[in-house]
């Protein structure tokens, strides 16, 4: 018996077997026999890691648009169903090109041979076979740079990045949270404006943008790009919208391992002739330009038209089978649901699970069915907001326009921060639902989950409900080595995924949803801002009728 089972082991069987419900506070009742049995069925019972096997190994990368990500989604609709959820399907959107590879091999010639570590990025084409030449470094700051290299980069492979500048790591790669980081983490930040790095990164996007239109009348053979992370890793990430129609480079684009790209660089500054031979085989899908989120549910009873959801994003990266981003939060959604599937809990409210695409494309699957069920955004009113790129318009900037489902959704709990335990919640400024939380959360102090913190927090599927004023919420995660090591990178394979991490935040995700479901009023909402509700027309009077004549007088 290994001591992280015998931890749990203990701590379940100290929880009381007797009575429905015992209130953990005043006000919030916490059913902790129905915990008591999550907590068995999700710890000595658990299907985790069949489900995150089945995504990974067995499927593979699920890129937005490509044939693994259409299998994810048929899976996974055909898994949910077979535990009995109700009303199992899937529901698409506007998306644009679907794009896979099958081949990168990637070898320097001259000035000796020797295989270097690249691999394509998405939605570029291919060589059609092997190709050779040499490689040039193109130093671009602004647009009026291209006439440096007008009819002088034809047939040649353009190397787009200065050298990758590596520095050693200041700490441990691998890290959990510690008392004092979630003690801080417990504090909420005044400011915490995040506009200064995306004016950056939308600024070198456009660059790029423009000088692959630049580019399409010189005809370079490909182009390459230097990974952001160290230690022989290629990370991907998304320059701008190529997966749109019209959008796709003029050539081949190769992200390469950083330390392989600055010895090209080195080589060309010491004037050697570095010739690279390239075969690179990739494929677009057209037949259809809609993405697909999974969606089922398990029926609610007393309250069946309300509804508790559950999501993570479905799609990944191509470069690795990512399986800490996000097939994790994808196997621990699904194991919550197969949880309470499994004792037969009859909710209240209904509770839908939803497996999102397009996350990494920018939060695409699910803005889409924000939009579709509950309210979608205006355009801003504010003039000067209007000049704003969209991504630098502050959150909550634009009129919410309802639809009739919006009263009806009581919260939505999201996974995706990697494999990491549950260390808490983040409560998005709602300080009605802090206690509500902490109360949920009481019964899980001996598994490491203690933290209610009035902070918000970004970049995952909760955004677009908590944009339109829904309550939308990410649960903190240990963040391990996500961020440093496997966040986009090749290596997010199942290795690195921590096994009774998933099973801890299993039992806690199915907690919140079985209490959510139940609970006899609706989740506490924060207050909308005045600018941002919606003015709904007047409904119009129906037209007084005429009195009926009577017969006879």
């Amino acid at each position: 018996m290994t001591a992280n089972f015998a931890r749990s082991f203990s701590a379940l069987m100290v929880l009381p077997v007797l009575g429905l419900a015992v209130p953990a506070t005043a006000d919030e009742p916490v059913d902790l026999t129905m915990i008591s049995r999550i907590r068995d069925e999700g710890l000595q019972r658990s299907q985790v890691m069949k489900t995150l096997r089945a995504l990974t190994d067995d499927i593979g990368p699920r890129l937005t648009g490509s044939p693994q990500m259409t299998r994810a989604n048929h899976w996974t609709r055909d898994k949910l169903a077979e535990w009995g959820l109700s009303n199992a399907h899937l529901e698409g959107f506007q998306f644009g090109r679907g794009w896979s590879y099958s081949r990168a091999s990637v070898h320097m010639i001259r000035p000796r041979p020797v295989p270097l570590s690249a691999l394509p990025e998405a939605w570029t084409p291919g060589t059609d076979g092997p190709v050779r030449g040499l490689a040039v470094r193109v130093e671009l700051s602004a647009e009026s740079d291209f006439e440096r290299y007008r009819g002088k980069l034809a047939g040649k492979i353009v190397l787009l990045d200065p050298p990758f500048d590596s520095k050693p790591p200041t700490g441990p790669i691998f890290r959990r949270y510690s008392g004092p980081d979630l003690d801080q983490l417990g504090k909420v930040e005044i400011s915490n404006d995040r506009r200064k790095w995306i004016r950056t990164y939308l600024a070198r996007a456009q660059l790029r943008e423009k000088f692959d239109n630049f580019l399409a009348k010189e005809k370079p053979l490909a182009m390459v790009t230097s990974s952001s992370r160290d230690a022989g890793l290629i990370r991907a990430m998304l320059p701008y919208d190529v997966f749109k129609v019209g959008n796709t480079p003029p050539a081949p684009v190769l992200i390469m391992a950083a330390e392989h790209y600055n010895k090209l660089l080195r080589l060309i500054e010491a004037k050697k002739d570095v010739e690279l031979e390239l075969d690179i085989r990739t494929r677009f899908h057209d037949r259809d330009r809609k993405a697909y989120n999974t969606v089922a549910e398990i029926p609610g009873t007393a309250r069946r038209a309300e509804l508790v959801m559950v999501g993570a994003h479905l799609d990944s990266w191509h470069v690795g089978t990512g399986a800490v981003d996000n097939a994790a939060g994808c196997a621990v959604a699904m194991e919550a649901i197969r949880i309470l599937r499994t004792l037969a809990v009859r909710p209240r409210r209904t509770i839908r699970i939803a497996l999102w695409s397009g996350e990494e494309q920018g939060l695409l699957g699910s803005r889409a069915y924000v939009a579709r069920h509950f309210a979608s955004q205006g355009p801003p009113t504010d003039p000067e907001v209007k000049k704003l790129h969209p991504w630098l318009r502050p959150r909550r900037s634009r009129p919410i326009v309802r639809r009739p489902g919006y009263p009806r959704l009581s919260a939505y709990f999201n996974l995706d921060n990697g494999s990491g335990r549950i260390r808490g919640i983040y409560a998005e400024g709602n300080a009605a639902i802090k206690p509500i939380f902490e109360a949920w959360l009481a019964p899980f102090h001996d598994l490491d989950a203690t933290l209610v913190t009035m902070r918000g927090t970004s970049g995952t599927d909760h955004v677009p409900f908590d944009d339109v004023g829904l309550p939308g919420f990410q649960f903190v995660q240990d963040r391990l080595d996500y961020m440093p090591r496997l966040h986009h990178t090749h290596i997010d394979e199942y290795d690195h995924v921590q096994e009774n991490d998933l099973k801890q935040a299993s039992v806690i995700m199915a907690s919140f949803l079985y209490h959510a479901a139940m609970r006899p009023q609706r989740l506490p909402r924060k207050p909308m801002p005045a600018m941002l509700q919606a003015k709904k027309k007047p409904k119009a009077r129906p037209a007084a009728k005429k009195p009926a004549r009577r017969r006879g007088r």
